[in-house]
This record gives C-alpha cells, sequence and structure tokens, in this order.
C-alpha cells in the first residue's frame, strides 16, 4: 500500500462511518421493538454525498518550475 495518500484515506474511513445509518439493534434498544423509526434519527452526523461535501485538502506537490 502506497503512503502517498494514507492521511486522506484516514480521513475518508473515518468520516464513511459517521453517515447518517445506525444498526438495527440501536433502533430497537432506544425506541423498543415496536417503534418503526429510521436509524438517522439517532445518529449525530448526518451526511450525504450530494449535500455535503467533505473539502479535504489535497497534499501539497512541489512546483514543476521551481526545480
Amino acid at each position: 500500500m502506497g503512503q502517498k495518500n494514507f492521511a486522506k484515506k484516514v480521513k475518508l474511513s473515518k468520516k464513511g462511518t459517521q453517515t447518517k445509518w445506525a444498526p438495527v439493534w440501536a433502533v430497537i434498544k432506544k425506541f423498543g421493538p415496536g417503534r418503526k423509526i429510521h436509524p438517522s434519527v439517532i445518529t449525530h452526523v448526518k451526511r450525504t454525498w450530494r449535500r455535503n461535501k467533505l473539502r479535504i485538502k489535497p497534499r501539497k506537490q512541489r512546483k514543476s518550475h521551481m526545480g
């Protein structure tokens, strides 16, 4: 595995877990087995690829004309 984009991959993997989904058992544990509630009610970070961008900065590259 190359180390070129390692920091970016770490950030993306963390943000990937902070999406609007929660496990089914968490819904049952919080609201009981009778309530039908979407898991996005529980999670703190509600993010989607259409709406909110991560704005991860690209790595700095040396300018080619500088030598």
